[in-house]
């Protein structure tokens, strides 16, 4: 039994030697591309960095709406692409675990037993036996896949956070749009009250003969143009709470909307940072960036394909004719071997795959260039948005002061049958349009503060979320 054990400690140890060997030599690099980004120093439309700026953790806390923080809290959770994007995580982080099973080995128990008859004698056998097998990454090709897929990992987590944000922008701007139309259709319904006032009034002066026919149809007309203007409003303010509800993960039965208009949401101050300091915020980004590390390494997995591959197999267990004698001293066995394949010739499928995976990097990195420009092209429309609606709705709220005391006046001199229909009229109708573009730029402005938000990545706090390129 000596000399066995010797050749077998001497296979061994020469194994043992050889994966060392192979252990400390080097394996073909990963290669980033460069990105060569042209970042600002600065926004154009940002003037200013103001204190008070919101953090970027419930960033929806700052409009100071208890009623959108509940439904911004409840979509977080129950919303189900949110959740769909959560199991796309769970997907990815299994396919790395795939990916990196390869640098272990792989280990296999087997057994069998058969029964025969030749020549008239019976012939039977028993089999236990464990077999391993191992690649040895000499290239990094199995390392590289792993990475790969850890990095497209990092990517599904980065789409999650988009998907979240994207989600959650439009749940605020829907819930804005219902408190919009709830605005406009106060709006609406006090300027119908007042029209209607007005046209008691020229029913008076109609039936005591200082009033016309033709002032009366004429008043009758706009009061039915305002209580038609009256349906849409309530069927749009309908329309976005059912919108609401699917952002929600519930039926539109099942949700309760108070609203109440904008007049009580605070209108948060603007903080957008350094353009440099966007890269880390916004997730499309972070999630491009990750797509073009694993192409990276795609590529140098392609390249890996081109050299030998090594592979050790060893096999040990019993075998016997008779179960009794299975595990005795004569009955053991074992098998090592060493193999290794070089690709010749292929056919130029090597050739294709390499060519594939630099086009599919070279593919990503213009991707990754153009969600980096295109970030900076959000923030600086949402702070042109801002900065403009503000300035607008000032002026606007100024022309609906005006326009209100004209009315007044107008509605007063009708009393007194000073004036005629024509004047009434017109400083009505310049009243109610005031009105209604008051409420419809102030929601505008509250949507593009709300896009500001989103194109910022969820916020101005200027914590950072990780390395970039």
């Amino acid at each position: 039994m000596t000399a066995p054990r010797s050749r077998f400690a001497t296979l061994r140890l020469a194994l043992a030697a050889a994966l060392a060997a192979l252990a400390l030599a080097g394996c073909l690099p990963i290669e980033k591309p460069d990105a060569a980004l042209d970042v600002p120093s600065q926004y154009r439309a940002a003037k200013g960095a103001p204190g008070g700026a919101p953090s970027r953790v419930a960033w929806w806390r700052s409009f100071g709406s208890a009623e959108l923080t509940r439904i911004m809290e409840a979509v977080e959770t129950d919303n189900f692409d949110i959740g769909a994007a959560v199991y796309r995580i769970q997907q990815a982080d299994a396919q790395a675990r795939i990916a990196g099973a390869a640098l272990l080995p792989t280990l296999d128990a087997s057994s069998d037993a058969s029964r025969g008859r030749q020549s008239g004698l019976d012939r039977r056998s028993l089999n236990v036996a464990l077999s391993a097998s191992y690649e040895i990454d000499f290239w990094g090709k199995n390392r590289a896949t792993q990475i790969a897929a850890e990095r497209l990992a990092a990517a599904s987590r980065f789409d999650r956070d988009t998907v979240a944000l994207s989600t959650l922008a439009s749940t605020a701007t829907t819930y804005f749009d219902i408190l919009g139309a709830q605005d406009r259709l106060k709006i609406a319904r006090e300027s119908l009250a007042s029209a209607t006032r007005v046209l008691d009034l020229i029913k008076q002066r109609v039936t005591v003969g200082t009033g016309t026919s033709l002032d009366q149809a004429q008043q009758e007309t706009v009061v039915a143009q305002l209580r038609a203007a009256i349906p849409p409003l309530e069927q749009q303010i309908e329309q976005n709470k059912a919108t609401l509800a699917v952002l929600l993960g519930r039926a539109p039965e099942r949700i309760a909307i108070r609203g109440g208009g904008t007049a009580g949401v605070k209108l948060p101050r603007i903080n957008p940072g350094l353009p440099s300091e966007l890269l880390a915020r916004r997730p499309d980004v972070g999630s491009a960036e990750e797509q073009l590390a694993a192409a990276s390494a795609d590529v140098t997995v392609a390249r890996a394909q081109f050299f030998p591959s090594i592979r050790l197999t060893a096999q040990g267990g019993y075998e016997s004719a008779a179960l009794s004698s299975l595990f005795g001293p004569g009955a053991g066995f074992y098998t090592l071997a060493a193999g290794l394949a070089q690709p010749i010739f292929q056919g130029g499928r090597l050739e294709g795959q390499l060519d594939q995976a630099r086009g599919r990097e070279s593919e990503l990195l213009e991707i990754y260039r153009k969600a980096v420009i295109s970030a900076f092209a959000d923030v600086e429309r949402a702070l042109v948005a801002v900065r403009q609606l503000a300035g607008q709705e000032e002026l606007q709220a100024q022309a609906v002061e005006s326009s209100r005391r004209a009315y007044q006046i107008s509605e007063q001199r009708l009393r007194e049958g000073t004036v005629d229909i024509v004047t009434v009229l017109n400083t009505q109708s310049s009243l109610f349009g005031s009105q209604d573009s008051l409420a419809q730029v102030r929601l505008a402005r509250l949507q593009a503060i709300v896009a500001l938000y989103q194109a910022l990545g969820g916020g101005w706090d200027l914590a950072p979320r990780g390395g970039r390129l």
